[in-house]
């Protein structure tokens, strides 16, 4: 248990984040979900809208620091190359 004002104040600051971290990463999950859904009914069109929205969430996840940079460029480049064997099928 924190007992100096400025440790009670990082324990309430690190709740906070913490917070707004999980919605983030939840959100960006749910996203992968429907792209997931989408390949796998085989709609491209729907799939590279998805990916679209999917890449611009990652983008904004990574740079508020929720996530590192380049593991939202690592998931963007699989999701990406999943999309194209899809396409040249």
């Amino acid at each position: 248990m924190a007992h100096s004002i400025s440790a009670k104040k990082r324990v309430r600051q690190n709740e906070k984040r913490r917070t707004v971290n999980r919605a983030r990463k939840s959100q960006v999950k749910t996203l992968a979900k429907r792209f997931d859904e989408a390949l796998t009914q085989g709609d491209t069109e729907l799939a590279s809208v998805e990916l679209k929205t999917l890449c611009r969430k990652l983008d904004k996840t990574a740079a508020t620091s929720t996530m590192h940079k380049k593991t939202a460029a690592r998931n963007k480049s699989r999701l990406t190359k999943r999309l194209n064997a899809l396409q040249a099928m």
